[in-house]
C-alpha cells in the first residue's frame, strides 16, 4: 500500500489505495513502517505523496463503522502511530499534496516538515465537527502551531475545508505548485535543505519538534476512550451513517 520511488537520498513514500487513499489500518500500519525504516536503509529525506487528485480522504470511515469498541481504539491508535512516525523521523519529510486533503490526510500533512499543495479547486482542512466529531488535543496543536491560534479556532468550530489559495495565505500549506509538478517541487525543497550543514540542521529540527512529539505520544491528549464515547453516541452516529449513505449513493 506503499510506493517507494528513491530519488537518491530522497525517497518517496507514495500511499497507494485506490480511489481516495482512505486510511484503513492496513494502510497507517504501512505508512508507519515505511517511515520509520527509511532512515535506516539510506534515506536522507522523505516526500510523503498521495494520489492525483486526492491526497488522502482521511480515515475509511465506512470501514471504521464496521468495528467493535476494541477493534475502532486500535484503528485509532494505529493513525496517531502513523502520525507520530512522521513528527519524530530522524529526517526531513515534505507533504506533496497533489489534491484534497481533508481530516486524516491533514493530520498527516501537519506532520511534516513542508506541505506544497496543487494550485486549483483543492481543498485541505479538519472537518470533524461538521461529522459528528471532536477534534482532538493533539490534532488541535498541530494545527495551532502552524496557523496560530485563533485561526485554528474558527477553522475548527466550523469544520472549514479551505482551498488551496486560502490555505497557502493562511499558512496551512507552505507553497502551491502546478498539479502533476507538487512532487517535483518538494523534492527540490529538500535538495536545498540537505545541502546546510547535516549535524545543525538535523539537531534544531530536533528540538524546534520535540512539542508535536510529544503530543503525539500523550495518550491524554490523544484521547481515544473519549473518542470512542463521542464516536458511539446517537448524534455521531446518525451523523456518520448519513455522510456514508450519501457515499453510496454517489457511486451507485
Amino acid at each position: 500500500m506503499i510506493e517507494t520511488t528513491r530519488h537518491g537520498r530522497i525517497w518517496q513514500l507514495r500511499m497507494a489505495r485506490p480511489p481516495v487513499n482512505a486510511l484503513n489500518p492496513a494502510l497507517l500500519s504501512a505508512l508507519r513502517d515505511a517511515v520509520r525504516e527509511a532512515p535506516g536503509q539510506g534515506a536522507e529525506a522523505i516526500v510523503l505523496a498521495g494520489g492525483s487528485g486526492v491526497f488522502s480522504a482521511g480515515l475509511d470511515v465506512p470501514h471504521l463503522l464496521t468495528l467493535r469498541a476494541d477493534d475502532l481504539r486500535a484503528a485509532w491508535g494505529l493513525f496517531f502511530e502513523a502520525a507520530l512516525a512522521l513528527a519524530e523521523s530522524p529526517i526531513p519529510v515534505a507533504a506533496a499534496i497533489d489534491g484534497h486533503s481533508p481530516a486524516g490526510g491533514c493530520v498527516l500533512a501537519l506532520c511534516c516538515d513542508y506541505r506544497i499543495m496543487a494550485r486549483g479547486d483543492f481543498r485541505i482542512g479538519l472537518n470533524e465537527v461538521q461529522v459528528g466529531l471532536p477534534v482532538p488535543e493533539t490534532v488541535q496543536l498541530l494545527l495551532r502551531r502552524t496557523i496560530g491560534r485563533y485561526r485554528a479556532e474558527r477553522l475548527m468550530l466550523a469544520g472549514t475545508m479551505v482551498d488551496a489559495a486560502s490555505a497557502e495565505r493562511l499558512g496551512l500549506v507552505d507553497e502551491l505548485a502546478d498539479a502533476g509538478a507538487v512532487e517535483a517541487r518538494a523534492r527540490d525543497w529538500l535538495e536545498a535543505l540537505l545541502a546546510l550543514p547535516r549535524g545543525a540542521l538535523l539537531e534544531t529540527r530536533r528540538m524546534s519538534r520535540s512539542d508535536i512529539v510529544q503530543a503525539l505520544r500523550d495518550p491524554e491528549r490523544i484521547g481515544i476512550e473519549r473518542f470512542l464515547e463521542g464516536w458511539f453516541g446517537a448524534e455521531t452516529q446518525a451523523v456518520l451513517q448519513a455522510m456514508v449513505a450519501r457515499l453510496k449513493a454517489r457511486k451507485g
